[in-house]
């Protein structure tokens, strides 16, 4: 007989499952609360499956991403605070931007909050993933927002009458090393290709910077996530691009981001 949810999980994560089950917001709930036979049944399968590692963000099945709630599922990776972070940077950065291009897109949290935050903005996202498209095509849909999604590998999606066009190009790319420790529940749960990226990490980041400067506008930004040991080759991969790049550090004071400006 499997162990049971209730003796094993963290009471947050107790909580958590409870919320989904019930459909009750947390502070309504409790342990011990009552359930019908269904949502007992539920929340044992769903306590089973947290247990052999699934995420809790897909047993919830949404996520708040800066102002909105998007749905997510194992066909894309799950929004974490330090993307967050990157979004609230770019919103401080930027003033009203006209054309704004969110590459390896997954949910499509980026374009969307950038979306909800420029809603004159015409936001294109990209990504090599039709299953990550159609789940951001599905938050696009439920949060009633035109964005533009486009299938392809990085800027071979986009039509070419959009070169020299976009104030922001943002990314949070694939940019771990092949070979490098992960989680286990990220590991095994999580898409490989949202996360790998060759030997050392930057196989999606050269291709990305290198062509950048084609597509900004004059004086726009590129802002991008990498991985915290990356910051010198992304910096000199920025320069060798045309592009004058500084790296900015995480709250928890790593370098994170890259923010370029095109010559």
């Amino acid at each position: 007989m499997r162990d049971d949810p209730r003796h094993v999980l963290p009471t947050h994560e107790r909580k958590r499952l409870l919320s989904v089950v019930t459909g009750h917001p947390l502070p309504e709930v409790y342990d011990g609360m009552e359930l019908t036979q269904r949502q007992a049944r539920r929340y044992q399968q769903l306590g089973v499956r947290r247990m052999e590692g699934e995420p809790l963000q897909y047993l919830e099945g949404t996520v708040q991403f800066g102002p909105i709630t998007i749905s997510i599922d194992k066909r894309a990776l799950i929004p974490r605070p330090e993307t967050e972070r990157m979004w609230e940077r770019c919103v401080e950065l930027l003033d009203e931007p006209e054309f704004i291009l969110d590459l390896c897109t997954g949910s499509g949290c980026l374009a969307l909050a950038l979306k909800h935050e420029f809603p004159g903005a015409h936001v294109v996202g990209t990504d090599v993933s039709p299953e990550a498209l159609g789940l951001a095509n599905q938050n696009a849909k439920t949060l009633r927002a035109i964005i533009e999604f486009r299938e392809g590998d990085l800027y071979e999606a986009l039509p070419e009458d959009l070169a020299g066009a976009f104030d922001l190009i943002v990314s949070n790319p694939p940019y771990v090393e092949d070979d490098a420790y992960l989680p286990m529940e990220v590991r095994d749960h999580e898409p490989a290709l949202a996360l790998r990226a060759g030997d050392d990490g930057l196989a999606v980041l050269r291709p990305l910077v290198a062509e950048a400067r084609r597509w900004l506008a004059p004086g726009g930004m590129l802002a991008m996530e990498i991985g915290e040991t990356q910051g010198a080759d992304v910096l000199a991969l920025c320069g060798a691009a045309g592009l004058d790049a500084r790296i900015e550090q995480d709250l928890a004071g790593r370098d994170r981001y890259v923010f370029a400006t095109r010559r």
